[in-house]
C-alpha cells in the first residue's frame, strides 16, 4: 500500500441545535475555546485542531448531504489523566455513559470514556496506554 496523502484531521463539522448550547457545553466539560472565524462562524478551538459548528437549519455550503445534530461519534485524546477527566465531567454535571474501558485507537491503545453533548453525538475521550497492536 501506498503512503496516504493526507497527514492529520485539522477539523470536523457538528450540525447542532444551538450553538450556545453546545460551546457552552463543551467549555464547561472539556475547557475547549469557543472561536469566531470567516465573519462570525463558530469552531471549539483546542491544540491544532478545531471543531467547527453549523446551526441547524441554517448549515454552511457544502456541508454533508445528510445533516442532523445527534449523528456525531469522535475520540479526543488527553494527556490529563483519566480520572482527573472523570472527576471534572462529573463536577460538571456530564454523566458518563460507558467507561473507563480499553479500546484501539488509530495510533495507540486506549483507556475510555464517553458521554453525550447537549445534541446527542457520542464523545470518547482517551489516554494513549500502549502502542497499538500491528
Amino acid at each position: 500500500m501506498s503512503k496516504p496523502l493526507v497527514d492529520r484531521i485539522d477539523h470536523f463539522v457538528l450540525t447542532v441545535a444551538s450553538i450556545e448550547a453546545t460551546s457552552a457545553f463543551y467549555q464547561k466539560a472539556l475547557g475547549l475555546q469557543t472561536v469566531t472565524f470567516a465573519g462570525g462562524r463558530t469552531a471549539l478551538s483546542f491544540g491544532e485542531q478545531k471543531i467547527n459548528l453549523h446551526q441547524q437549519g441554517a448549515e454552511f455550503v457544502p456541508h454533508a448531504r445528510t445533516i442532523a445534530p445527534g449523528s456525531g461519534d469522535f475520540c479526543l485524546t488527553t494527556t490529563v489523566p483519566l480520572d482527573r477527566i472523570i472527576a471534572h465531567l462529573g463536577a460538571a454535571g456530564v454523566v458518563i455513559e460507558q467507561g473507563p474501558v480499553p479500546k484501539t485507537g488509530a495510533r495507540a491503545r486506549l483507556t475510555s470514556v464517553y458521554f453525550r453533548d447537549p445534541d446527542g453525538n457520542l464523545v470518547e475521550v482517551s489516554n494513549e496506554t500502549a502502542p497499538a497492536d500491528g
